[in-house]
């Protein structure tokens, strides 16, 4: 096996890859460092097979859809993932083969709900999860400091003490650490008890990344940020929510709102399908497109995506330009499908 930081900064990724078989895999690329990735690649004369992203990343574009169009290969990532192009969703327990060599995934929420880890030959691969002597941020893309309590000390921390730990991010020069080192003396979370963590997370008072806003909702949308006006933050954190339960409740009592699917069309007419009587606008139609909705413009108005992300700026969007009632599906269609509400699909 082939295991090597590539980035040298402190947004981390990493490269694993099969001697034997010649293929790689990069996980967490960003797309500032693109010509290095197909350098080293080259130079040890490996095929990249596939690219993955620990979670839906706020400081910095991931590389993965460009990689995918310069090298061919395939995109892997949380079945939470809000991001519309991926090969390969992944979940807890699911494994990855690069030649002779098995990925096992976990799922790791509480930094992001699509949070994973990759854990193979003694190496683990943390994401923004678990940083050396740290824990990632919870207060921005659905963190949530109980969920990643229990990750941690339930998941990880449950890993052979030896097992050496690199995280997503290190602001402080080190590398690697182990499982061993950060359960008994990272500050952050070491002995302390699950109400305590909440605490100390929920009151960091942490600045934003710079250019947070443009960052995060390009991963999200893969549309460039001069595709559409973006909402601002606060708009973002003011968009009203509907429970797929509550939205199935209207449905069967024949008083459905209005629904636009706003994913891209490959997403509508594919695997997790749509709900019935939807209206599809891709997102970054959506502005110019919205005279098409003007018969909905005082009704309460559901917007949907795959997991309830994308649908979220699509509200806020439509919010800002006189559509009050607009609100967005929790969970998307992964929650509806979860809970085995109909859908219509075509798959080609």
């Amino acid at each position: 096996m082939i295991f090597t930081e590539l980035n040298r900064i402190q947004c981390k990724a990493y490269l694993i890859g099969c001697l034997q078989n010649k293929t790689a895999i990069i996980i967490d690329p960003i797309k500032e460092k693109v010509d290095r990735y197909l350098a080293i690649l080259t130079n040890h004369d490996l095929t990249l097979e596939y690219v993955a992203d620990t979670h839906t990343h706020a400081d910095h574009r991931s590389a993965c859809s460009m990689m995918k169009s310069l090298t061919g290969c395939k995109i892997i990532r949380h079945r939470l993932s809000p991001q519309p192009n991926v090969d390969v969703h992944v979940d807890e327990g699911d494994t990855i083969g690069i030649g002779e060599l098995e990925i096992k995934v976990l799922h790791t929420p509480g930094h992001t709900p699509d949070s994973v880890s990759f854990y193979v030959n003694n190496l683990l691969l943390t994401g923004d999860v678990l940083l050396i002597g740290g824990t990632g941020r919870i207060d921005f893309t659905g963190g949530d400091a109980g969920m990643q309590f229990d990750s941690i000390t339930g998941k990880l921390f449950t890993l052979p003490d030896e097992t050496l730990v690199y995280p997503g991010h290190d602001y402080r020069g080190n590398t690697e650490s182990s499982i061993g080192n950060e359960k008994h003396n990272n500050p952050r979370i070491s002995n302390r008890t699950r109400e305590e963590y909440i605490d100390i997370m929920t009151n960091l008072d942490l600045a934003l990344p710079d250019k947070i806003q443009e960052v995060l909702l390009t991963n999200i949308t893969e549309q460039e940020d001069n595709e559409f006006t973006l909402p601002s933050m606060t708009a973002l954190h003011q968009v009203r929510r509907i429970s797929a339960k509550s939205l199935m409740n209207l449905i069967e009592n024949h008083s459905p709102p209005p629904i636009v699917d706003v994913r891209n069309r490959d997403e509508y007419n594919g695997e997790l399908g749509h709900i019935s009587g939807s209206v599809h606008i891709p997102l970054h139609q959506l502005a110019e497109r919205s005279n098409e909705l003007d018969d909905y413009r005082l009704q309460q108005m559901i917007l949907v995506c795959r997991a309830g992300v994308r649908s979220t700026t699509a509200a806020a969007i439509l919010t800002g330009i006189g559509f009050p009632q607009a609100c967005d599906l929790e969970g998307g269609m992964v929650e509806w499908n979860k809970n085995n509400y109909p859908v219509e699909r075509i798959i080609k």
